[in-house]
């Protein structure tokens, strides 16, 4: 790790929701990190995907996708993303090419080229696998402007195309210098943290319209048991005593679904058995709630970057 033809360094992946930012990095770190739902704002906090070869470390962050908030929540997502592509030495901007840019596609181009010291920008146009390659030229077009400095990489985060091309890129793009993390770390977050995404994308999968994203996870007990097994008990916090009854289902049935869903995450994720146990609690509008927010580390400190401890030596 000493060699001085090792790179390391950060890139942040940004870009609207649903364009399959955690997707991609669970693609290029090898396995899953990052929860994946196809509704959007999935992600909620800047969480690292670590990816350590011969020829160096990229620190991959994965940010909120940006867009125009209605909530405190949403503000608070929106300043994660900023920092990020603030503290990146490389911006991985990802697009769904397979649609046209929407304004939300140009609020991301936006922040990026108002940042204060330029850095290189990789236009990463996701989705490939559903353009077909006589209509990549005029989608390509459409994005073109919003990054005009930027690279531009067809890929597909789905099916891996191009992949391999999009690290050999980014690797050459870090600054010379040795890892910041263990070889071995694929992101820096513990199990339980992981475990919470997990659970809330599985709430994703099972419930319609609003209520998944008025859902909170908490771990309230991680313990491993004799067995190597994991006990986990986790609560799910909703906004209305309606949405309550809702994630709860007739005789405990969503609940249930939810439960299943997650449990079997989580045990790929670890790679042992788990059981799980969910409750069901109302706080109310806890989206506009400061000191909740606070609480589950949404509301950060400003200028507290992605940059977090000294490079390994």
């Amino acid at each position: 790790m000493n060699d001085a033809s090792f790179r390391a360094g950060f890139v942040a992946v940004a870009g609207r929701p649903n364009v399959g930012k955690s997707t991609l990095i669970n693609a290029l770190v090898g396995q899953k990190i990052a929860a994946v739902s196809p509704k959007p704002q999935t992600t909620r906090k800047r969480q690292l995907g670590i990816l350590t070869t011969e020829r160096g470390q990229i620190v991959f962050v994965d940010t909120p996708g940006i867009h125009k908030p209605v909530h405190k929540l949403g503000q608070a997502l929106n300043e994660e993303a900023r920092q990020a592509l603030a503290d990146a030495d490389v911006v991985l901007f990802v697009v769904d090419a397979s649609r046209p840019p929407t304004p939300e596609d140009e609020m991301v181009a936006r922040h990026i080229r108002a940042l204060e010291e330029p850095r290189p920008v990789i236009l990463a146009l996701n989705k490939a696998d559903l353009v077909s390659g006589d209509q990549r030229a005029a989608q390509e077009a459409l994005y073109a402007p919003l990054v005009p400095d930027a690279e531009r990489v067809w890929i597909s985060a789905l099916t891996g195309e191009n992949l391999p091309a999009l690290l050999n890129r980014l690797f050459a793009l870090l600054p010379p210098g040795p890892p910041f993390y263990d070889p071995d770390q694929v992101t820096d977050l513990y199990e339980r943290d992981i475990a919470a995404d997990l659970i809330r994308e599985a709430a994703l999968q099972h419930l319609r319209d609003e209520v998944p994203h008025s859902i909170a996870v908490r771990i309230d007990e991680y313990k491993e048991r004799e067995s190597g097994a994991a006990y986990i008990a986790a609560t799910l916090f909703v906004e209305r005593d309606s949405q309550k009854g809702i994630v709860i289902g007739r005789k405990g049935s969503m609940l249930k679904q939810i439960g299943i869903t997650a449990r079997k995450a989580i045990e790929e994720m670890s790679g042992r058995r788990v059981y799980l146990d969910l409750r069901v609690k109302v706080r109310k509008n806890w989206r506009n709630d400061e000191a909740f927010l606070r609480q589950f580390g949404f509301a950060r400190p400003k200028g507290k970057g992605a940059k977090r401890g000294q490079r390994r030596g």
